[in-house]
């Protein structure tokens, strides 16, 4: 049995994939004890992964002993290269497929992993299970908008090639991940293609348009790319193939952005100066582009809550993808959709 919801004291444990990551596990270990620091009476972690590469981390940062971490020994670990469901059926004893067994076995609330994103996905609907109504999850993004908030995008990347009934359900769960985490009110929906008018876009568009009219979302109809980084819709829903692009190209424009303005500052001495008084204004604002501020992204329609993060995720990044994890089941998100796609009953 799943455990979707905090014990009688309080506390969420959530699994941690401690060998997911670029430099794990020490990135792993720093990010959970981060993040029990701002929750200490609210969070548990289970580090899972080579316990003795664990425990080492734990001792050197003087952590051996906290009541808040206990680390669940993994002998095998799914590398990036390795292909997600030939891995999680050949290496039964590795982090992904232990964090998952704690989550559907009730161990553990959470599942939160820097590593294979393919293996990850696989994992939570192979070995969690989708929630019924759902034919395929999703994982969204949030895009920061010039005028303040966020724009979700979802499908970013979790499949390819999505059917019109699968936008209907990312714009069903997007807007419950809206309401409850971010505390939009009923949410606005948009369906991205190439014009705003409804005469415009390919066959996935006119399919999934009277969808989403009937969905019972609230749906403004076709938005375009330009509309990600604007306040004209709460929700957009795509491909997961475009939303992947979408999203990759957002997370290169911080660093571009460095760049050019390094190569400036080398074009004399004023320039060097207008930079170093820009450098803060343009640091803060920029702050929401940088992806250690939310973590990681939610995966949806699972029956157990799975946040999933960038292989090179800093401890910074981790701690929030914990935070995260910890504020889905407290919002009791997973009920939320599980309610939102039950059937109606049948009356005699």
């Amino acid at each position: 049995m799943t455990a979707t919801e905090p014990n009688q004291h309080g506390v969420v444990t959530i699994a941690l994939d401690a060998m997911g990551g670029d430099f794990s596990p020490r990135n792993e270990v720093e990010g959970a004890l981060e993040a029990i620091r701002i929750a200490p009476d609210r969070i548990r972690v289970l580090l899972v992964g080579v316990r003795d590469d664990i425990e080492k981390e734990l001792r050197r940062l003087g952590a051996e002993n906290n009541p808040a971490i206990e680390v669940v020994g993994a002998t095998q670990v799914i590398s990036m290269e390795d292909e997600p469901v030939a891995a999680l059926r050949q290496k039964r004893d590795s982090s992904i497929v232990k964090g998952f067994d704690l989550v559907r076995d009730g161990v553990a609330t959470a599942f939160v992993s820097a590593g294979n994103t393919g293996a990850v996905m696989s994992g939570a609907t192979l070995l969690l299970g989708r929630i019924p109504g759902i034919s395929r999850p999703t994982i969204g993004s949030q895009f920061p908008r010039a005028e303040g908030g966020y724009t979700l995008v979802f499908d970013v990347g979790a499949t390819v090639d999505s059917k019109a009934i699968h936008l209907r359900e990312y714009a069903i769960m997007g807007s419950i991940y809206s309401e409850y985490l971010l505390g939009v009110k009923h949410p606005s929906v948009g369906l991205l293609s190439v014009g705003e008018e409804r005469s415009k876009g390919n066959e996935l568009v006119f399919e999934a348009t009277p969808l989403l009219e009937a969905s019972g979302v609230n749906f403004i109809g076709n938005v375009e790319g330009r509309d990600v980084l604007k306040s004209t819709v709460d929700i957009i829903v795509c491909d997961g193939f475009v939303g992947n692009v979408i999203l990759k190209f957002a997370e290169s424009m911080v660093p571009a952005l460095r760049g050019r303005i390094v190569k400036y500052s080398q074009k004399g001495l004023w320039n060097k100066i207008k930079a170093g008084i820009t450098a803060s204004v343009l640091r803060e604002a920029l702050k929401d582009f940088d992806y250690q501020e939310y973590g990681g992204v939610p995966l949806l329609g699972v029956r157990g809550v799975t946040i999933i993060g960038h292989g090179r995720s800093t401890p910074k990044a981790l701690r929030n993808m914990i935070l995260k994890a910890d504020e889905m089941v407290r919002k009791q998100i997973v009920e939320k959709i599980t309610d939102a796609l039950r059937p109606e009953p049948i009356l005699a």
